[in-house]
């Protein structure tokens, strides 16, 4: 059972990527935060690393499948353009999980990916905050994100990573936050754009 609740979390994740993944070529990245994306694709090298660790080809693979897709959306935002928000997201990185990974293992490494994790949504929800205009961000791909989560926490309880499920659970409540703020966004563009045509008529 804990076997495929782990399968079960890799194809939600990749779903839930590919969303985002699409409504950035249809629609645009408008409202997508290049400094959370940047930090998708350095974690989701650290889960490959940890899920080749632990053993666990299910965590390496959640990542492994989701990141061409991530690599794409990161292309769309051309982080060439913004190279210290890159640089940024590194250092962030670093200070988060790799170096409590280097001074107490893979606790350390885990319990700085959960804060990495969590934090890494803040620029989107700022973002979601400060712009009307979010038609780049994907509410199913979050939503998705929250179910991803929710899979992973299970499976980590039958697997015995309560490390790991610490951490995912403060992404699954950030993944559900800007969930919740994206459809607000929306259903405020759609009253706005009827509005529009009322007054046009």
């Amino acid at each position: 059972m804990t076997v495929l609740l782990g399968w079960a979390a890799v194809l939600v994740g990749f779903f839930g990527v590919y969303a985002q993944f699409h409504r950035a070529g249809t629609i645009g990245v408008e409202g997508v935060s290049l400094g959370t994306w940047v930090l998708f694709v350095y974690m989701g090298c650290f889960w490959i690393t940890y899920g080749l660790f632990a053993h666990s080809p299910e965590v390496a693979l959640g990542s492994v499948v989701a990141m061409p897709l991530q690599l794409a959306i990161l292309f769309r935002l051309e982080p060439w353009k913004h190279p210290r928000v890159a640089g940024r997201a590194l250092v962030f990185f670093a200070l988060c999980c790799l170096l409590p990974g280097a001074m107490w293992g893979w606790a350390g490494a885990l319990f700085g990916i959960g804060v990495a994790m969590t934090i890494n949504r803040a620029p989107q929800l700022i973002e979601l905050i400060r712009h009307e205009d979010a038609s780049g961000v994907s509410v199913g791909s979050w939503a998705l994100g929250v179910l991803g989560c929710t899979l992973w926490i299970t499976y980590y309880v039958g697997a015995h990573l309560w490390a790991a499920l610490t951490a995912t659970a403060f992404a699954g409540l950030a993944n559900l936050s800007i969930a919740v703020m994206a459809s607000s966004r929306h259903r405020q563009t759609r009253r706005r754009l009827i509005a529009q045509e009322v007054f046009a008529v």
